[in-house]
């Protein structure tokens, strides 16, 4: 365990982390860095994303209740995207101790600019839910995203939310509110199947992860209340700073070899 002082300013992130994380994806983007600052050099990448995806897991849960009992979504349309983001994300978790998730950065860069970029120049992208396919087809396609995405989340992880988010509104006709709805039910079953491959090969910090939790959950609680109460626009913002920040950092990463 660090000092007391980076253990607050880690809970801090970890809260921060539930509340952008329920709103538009992203969470990633600040825990995991705060916790490769906060934690000694010498601990193990895995370590890391396995007391991330256990802070990460809580959060999502929490946000996952408030939108499914907000209704946004049927039950039965989230069934498939959470499974097959388990599946995803179980695969991803195993090559995350075999390959180095560096090598996803400049293809991670490439894609948030087009996103960021869409996302800017269509200002109606993602306000009205205007749904592209019959009901059958948009729980298969649901599912194939959550499938691709879930692999994401188990092997690297920043900015699987957003990815979703983009991919519910781009592909599926979704507005913003019902594709944070659909990507933070795969993204709980994703940062479930991971964190059970991380804590079965003990790769996790119990007493930080417990503490970390705690604070997402309570982020993760009050992030999806006001998406909900806030709507389309809100999150579109709130979607588009966390894209263009977490662009910024891996371009940094890439351009600098950090």
């Amino acid at each position: 365990m660090p000092g007391i002082e980076i253990v607050a300013l880690l809970v801090v992130a970890s809260g921060l982390a539930g509340f952008v994380d329920a709103v538009a994806g992203g969470g990633g983007l600040i825990l995991m860095p705060a916790l490769l600052l906060g934690l000694p050099a010498s601990t193990p990448i895995p370590t890391i994303l396995g007391t991330n995806k256990f802070a990460a897991a809580t959060g999502t849960s929490a946000a996952a209740y408030q939108f499914l009992k907000a209704d946004l979504v049927g039950w039965r349309d989230l069934v498939g995207p959470v499974l097959a983001a388990m599946a995803g994300a179980a695969v991803g978790a195993h090559f995350a101790y075999q390959v180095d998730p560096a090598i996803l950065r400049p293809l991670m860069v490439a894609l948030l600019a087009g996103m960021l970029v869409f996302t800017l120049v269509r200002p109606e992208h993602g306000r009205q839910h205007a749904p592209r396919f019959s009901l059958g087809t948009r729980r298969g396609l649901s599912t194939l995203i959550a499938l691709c995405i879930g692999f994401y989340d188990g092997i690297f992880g920043p900015g699987t939310g957003s990815l979703l988010i983009f991919l519910n509104v781009g592909i599926l006709g979704y507005d913003f509110l019902r594709s944070s709805a659909l990507a933070k039910a795969a993204n709980w079953g994703s940062n479930l199947a991971a964190l059970a491959l991380f804590l079965w090969n003990g790769s996790w910090i119990p007493a930080l992860a417990v503490v970390l939790a705690v604070a997402n959950l309570a982020g993760g609680r009050i992030g999806a209340r006001l998406a909900i109460g806030k709507g389309n626009t809100w999150i579109r913002w709130i979607f588009v700073g966390v894209v263009a920040i977490l662009l910024a950092r891996l371009a940094w990463q890439v351009a600098t070899g950090s």
